[in-house]
């Protein structure tokens, strides 16, 4: 089975309708356990200490895991995917370019998947039926999104965790399903957490995983991750086919159309506010002016670079949030 790394999540139904292994590069990266090294060894490799952490990571991945051959997201994800996947090609990568159109029109949209379907050799009634059976294991991750939100029974980590990896399935999807059927039976036997406060998550998912833990020492709970839920495609069951469910996809698009479904969702989970996490060295930082003047409730911005724990600086202020925040709502004791 070929092995192709992806730079982030794409149309999967096209790789494993050609019987493909699906590597998030990403995922490979984060979870490895001596993730530093990955990043020393891009550095080592050329690129400058002043560039993000996570396209480091990536190519760090990608040499580790002897990847020959990767699907390169050029526009909609990180503004120097480009310059990456040209190093990856002087390494003797092979390289399937893929884009979100600026302009997310449905016709645009095609054209790029179909490139896609056309680079892979496959059938877009083969795609249609694995974009049916995945959109069954994309339904399980958003039963844990409605445990976390609704019920009360996941936690904030579980939420992130269970719905980013739905960008590769965990490299095989019929096992990836049955463990979150058995994760969802767990859930359930549980009693419901108690924090007072009901946070949000927004932006590019963390390189501090600790964070979710953390904020749950402090009486918060993180009840809605952005970028992760649209990982698992949860208005999958309104598109009639792979075109539209991508063009509803909100990460690789523009910050209004992502900012549309954020306020709903706010709304419909009673968030009380929203912590904002960016990236060092990434365009998407920038968002932060738009985002903290639309967003109508507290916005906190905090900021990862290298390190996969939150430092201290940053525990100190999201306390100092969240005490401000339960002031404002008079839970505290």
């Amino acid at each position: 089975m070929r092995r192709i790394g992806v730079t982030t999540t794409i149309p999967s139904e096209v790789l494993l309708s050609a019987n493909c292994e699906i590597v998030d590069l990403n995922n490979e990266f984060i979870t490895n356990e001596n993730y530093s090294a990955l990043i020393d060894m891009a550095e080592k490799d050329g690129f400058p200490k002043s560039s993000c952490a996570w396209i480091k990571g990536i190519y760090g991945a990608c040499i580790d895991n002897h990847i020959k051959e990767v699907v390169g997201v050029m526009e909609g994800d990180c503004s120097n995917t480009k310059a990456l996947v040209e190093v990856f090609q002087q390494r003797g990568i092979k390289i399937y370019p893929f884009s979100y159109p600026t302009d997310r029109k449905l016709n645009m949209v095609k054209k790029e998947i179909d490139k896609l379907i056309k680079l892979f050799q496959v059938d877009i009634d083969t795609v249609e039926k694995y974009r049916l059976r995945l959109n069954g294991i994309r339904a399980l991750a958003n039963n844990i999104d409605k445990l976390t939100y609704i019920d009360n029974k996941a936690s904030g980590f579980e939420n992130h965790l269970y719905q980013i990896s739905c960008s590769d399935f965990n490299k095989d999807h019929k096992k990836y399903k049955t463990e979150l059927e058995n994760k969802i039976k767990e859930i359930k036997h549980r009693e419901p957490f108690n924090q007072k406060l009901r946070l949000a998550y927004i932006g590019v998912p963390p390189m501090t995983g600790d964070l979710y833990d953390y904020v749950e020492s402090l009486d918060a709970r993180i009840v809605y991750n952005e970028v992760q839920r649209e990982f698992a495609f949860p208005r999958a069951d309104s598109a009639n086919n792979i075109y539209e469910q991508y063009l509803d996809y909100t990460y690789p698009y523009d910050v209004w159309f992502r900012l549309k479904v954020i306020k709903e969702q706010i709304k419909n989970r009673s968030i009380d506010a929203v912590i904002h996490y960016t990236q060092a060295f990434c365009h998407k930082a920038i968002e932060h002016i738009i985002i903290s003047k639309e967003i109508d409730i507290p916005v906190l911005n905090i900021e990862g670079d290298k390190s996969n724990v939150l430092d201290a600086r940053t525990k100190l202020r999201l306390e100092a949030f969240l005490d401000m925040l339960s002031d404002m709502k008079g839970v505290r004791g």
